[in-house]
């Protein structure tokens, strides 16, 4: 059996509006223990594009900018096994405390699944019951790998515009 592997904790501003939510880290990800590490993600140019601010290469001036426009990170899965960094191939999955983030920080009004995996599990292991007051939408992938339903960039930031209006 792959070693298990634990993502990161949540990046949380002061009073959170969004909440984006990936499935697991990839490896590249892990190993420089950084959010959407893979220069080739479209994450980090998305979320630019949207604010039409210039992109930032360091980390930490990433997590600011997020901070600063009220948006969280972290992903549905707390740990699990996978082979590689495809979706695909992850196994055994254990979702992270969604729902006691929710409980902390009541100000989130929506959850941003970044692609199908994200979404999928976040639905698997979370009632709609357990998350009222909050919108729950799955996102096109920002992920480099081509999947059955890639969007340009273009398309990518257009439908992750719908995140402006909760913030």
């Amino acid at each position: 059996m792959d070693e298990k592997l634990i993502s990161f904790p949540p990046v949380l501003p002061e009073k959170p509006k969004v909440l984006i939510l990936g499935s697991m880290p990839g490896g590249m990800s892990l190993a420089k223990s950084e959010y959407y590490g893979n220069p080739r993600n479209h994450f980090w140019p998305i979320l630019f594009e949207l604010f039409k601010e210039q992109p930032n290469e360091e980390y930490e001036e990433k997590i600011s900018f997020i901070k600063r426009k009220g948006i969280a990170l972290w992903d549905t899965i707390g740990s699990c096994y996978r082979e590689g960094s495809l979706d695909a191939n992850i196994k055994d999955e254990q979702p992270n405390d969604i729902i006691g983030l929710l409980n902390e920080y009541k100000t989130i009004k929506l959850i941003a699944c970044n692609g199908t995996k994200s979404y999928q599990t976040f639905m698997k292991n979370f009632s709609a019951e357990s998350i009222i007051q909050v919108e729950v939408v799955k996102m096109p992938s920002t992920s480099p790998i081509p999947g059955r339903y890639t969007k340009t960039f273009a398309g990518k930031v257009e439908e992750w515009g719908k995140i402006l209006k909760y913030l």
